[in-house]
């Protein structure tokens, strides 16, 4: 049997539940594939309830969801270097759905175009871009300078455009997320 319990401190855990969302996309985002990036998100809570005695008080909790989210997704792909990769994309097609509309053909390319980013700058963008952490916020998740950050979005932000066909932020639609990951601060 393991020691006593730990008492259930009601914010923390109201502050976990909040954040779920935020961490599934950030999870997706990585992973880019629904079953593990839930996997990562619970083991991220786990982590993180089992470790609330590290976090201070008064700082920002994404940042450190998301560093240890971070952790935990990097520490898995050292684990997993033996595995078959799916490069010719049968299983993410098996995850799609017939776009049926105008916005999900041009969600599906956005997503489609985001995914063939470099991970650290697919990662960047969606820090900065999506779930608005600032630059030096970014730059802490990641364990990089804010100048790599920024060079990492603004790099990632010039090859969506490229890769969508489009001149400039200026063509893009009224989605918010897609105004924010492509647009300039």
């Amino acid at each position: 049997m393991t020691g006593p319990m730990k008492p259930v401190d009601p914010e923390m855990r109201a502050l976990l539940l909040g954040a779920i969302p935020a961490l599934r996309a950030f999870a997706f985002s990585l992973t880019r594939d629904f079953d593990r990036s839930d996997d990562l998100v619970q083991e991220t809570l786990v982590r993180a309830w089992t470790k609330a005695d590290s976090f201070t008080p008064g700082t920002n909790l994404y940042a450190w969801l998301f560093t240890i989210l971070r952790n935990l997704f990097y520490s898995e792909q050292r684990k997993r270097r033996r595995e078959v990769e799916d490069a010719d994309g049968v299983m993410a097609g098996r995850l799609t759905a017939l776009p049926d509309q105008e916005a999900r053909v041009e969600l599906s390319a956005f997503q489609e175009a985001l995914n063939t980013l470099p991970p650290s700058q697919r990662e960047a963008l969606v820090l900065v871009g999506a779930q608005n952490f600032t630059y030096e916020e970014a730059a802490e998740i990641c364990g990089v300078a804010v100048g790599t950050i920024k060079s990492r979005v603004s790099r990632a932000r010039v090859r969506l455009i490229e890769l969508l066909g489009m001149t400039g932020p200026d063509d893009i639609g009224s989605d918010g997320a897609t105004l924010a990951a492509l647009s300039h601060p």
